[in-house]
């Protein structure tokens, strides 16, 4: 089998096309990701500290994830799946008399990712904080 010149150029064309896309999808997924944590801080600086995730290291399953977010004195957590086509998993929102600003829920995950959590404190600062999760089989049709 022998390519023509013409030929040869327009397949390292579409070879290099296409190991571009993909880290243009991320780098854009990572932007959108910082996009929508600016857009819940109003662009606040956020700390380090005041907010956890519990969740586990290694999912083998991505459909149902358990995580826990906590953060002590909070009006508002919100949790950010970066590696999924939708970022934005939830926000819980804590009123003057619960009693704890906990949640636990389960997430869909469509591959290995960190999540995110951003907490609104009661003095109106904000933190943040990520976890890794390693998934074996993704969630989201992956």
């Amino acid at each position: 089998m022998t390519f023509t010149r013409r030929e040869t150029l327009a397949i390292g064309a579409g070879a290099a096309l296409t190991v571009m896309l993909p880290v243009q999808g991320f780098a854009e997924a990572h932007a959108d990701l910082e996009a929508l944590v600016t857009e819940f801080t109003g662009g606040a600086e956020t700390g380090a500290e005041g907010v956890t995730i519990n969740a586990p290291e290694i999912a083998e399953n991505g459909n149902t994830v358990p995580i826990e977010v906590s953060a002590p004195g909070a009006t508002a957590i919100t949790v950010f799946a970066a590696g999924n086509p939708t970022p934005p998993v939830a926000t819980f929102r804590f009123g003057p008399m619960a009693a704890a600003q906990t949640a636990s829920t389960r997430i869909r995950l469509a591959k290995t990712q960190d999540i995110v959590a951003v907490a609104q404190l009661a003095d109106g600062s904000f933190a943040r904080t990520s976890a890794n999760v390693k998934v074996t089989i993704g969630g989201c049709g992956g």
